[in-house]
């Protein structure tokens, strides 16, 4: 099923994106192309085919899980630009 102009037109107003009369042209052509690769990827046939996250089978390196000095809070504030009542002080980003 083609993509309209006016459909590209519609798909741009909910997008809240300003295009012109000559972007919508050259828009529905290419998103025509890009539906028909969509159909083409729905007709091959997967059945059997395990599920991939990544084409190489990739493990995390995990390191083990050791408890290390605790009750360093002065030594770790003593990196930070700006420290209040024993905590990181940070702009306030919300007024």
């Amino acid at each position: 099923m083609p993509v309209s102009t006016e459909q590209v037109r519609h798909i741009a107003k909910l997008a809240r994106i300003a295009m012109s009369d000559e972007e919508i042209e050259r828009l529905a052509p290419e998103l025509n192309n890009i539906l028909g690769w969509v159909e083409q990827l729905g007709e091959v046939n997967t059945d059997g085919v395990e599920p991939l996250t990544a084409v190489i089978d990739q493990k995390l390196r995990l390191r083990d899980d050791v408890v290390t000095e605790g009750n360093i809070r002065d030594e770790i504030l003593a990196n930070a630009p700006e420290a209040q009542h024993g905590f990181f002080a940070v702009p306030k980003v919300i007024e």
